[in-house]
């Protein structure tokens, strides 16, 4: 499939299912299709393929067609900065998921230091009492052992 996710159960409908053949496609984006086929050619929509070499076009494939056709007739951006723009949005897409997936492993990693923290704490022995220099303090401290123990 391209390098794409499928769903889970393979009678499940997502965005990224191919199901569209060309001319459904073409109606869907209100494009001809030779331009669908001149957008395969040139890697701007690459849809998936039937064994049979059939295109099938996802949901997300005609959003993308529309968004070729706005960027083109509407801010008169060429075929190749098109495709630029895609290869960008597409790495700006995957970088954001690696930084969710990294914030989560960082979170996990301080759950685990603070229970391993929490741990060492509890481990410490509860007959010591801290140091303080005498010579510091003019306290006098006289210490007598329980007698009842």
């Amino acid at each position: 499939m391209d390098g794409r996710n499928g769903p889970t159960n393979p009678y499940e409908l997502t965005d990224e299912t191919p199901v569209y053949v060309i001319s459904v496609a073409a109606q869907l984006s209100g494009l001809h299709p030779q331009t669908l086929r001149q957008y395969d050619r040139l890697g701007l929509v690459c849809p998936d393929r039937t064994p049979g070499r059939g295109r099938r076009y996802s949901a997300r494939d005609i959003q993308l067609l529309r968004e070729v056709q706005r960027l083109s007739q509407d801010h008169g951006i060429n075929l190749a900065g098109i495709k630029r723009i895609i290869e960008l949005e597409t790495q700006v897409a995957a970088l954001q998921a690696k930084v969710a997936e990294l914030q989560q492993a960082l979170e996990g990693a301080a759950v685990a230091m603070r229970q391993r923290e929490a741990q060492v704490h509890a481990s410490y022995r509860r007959d010591l009492v801290p140091y303080e220099d005498v010579r510091a303090s003019s306290a006098i401290v006289v210490w007598r052992p329980d007698r009842n123990r």
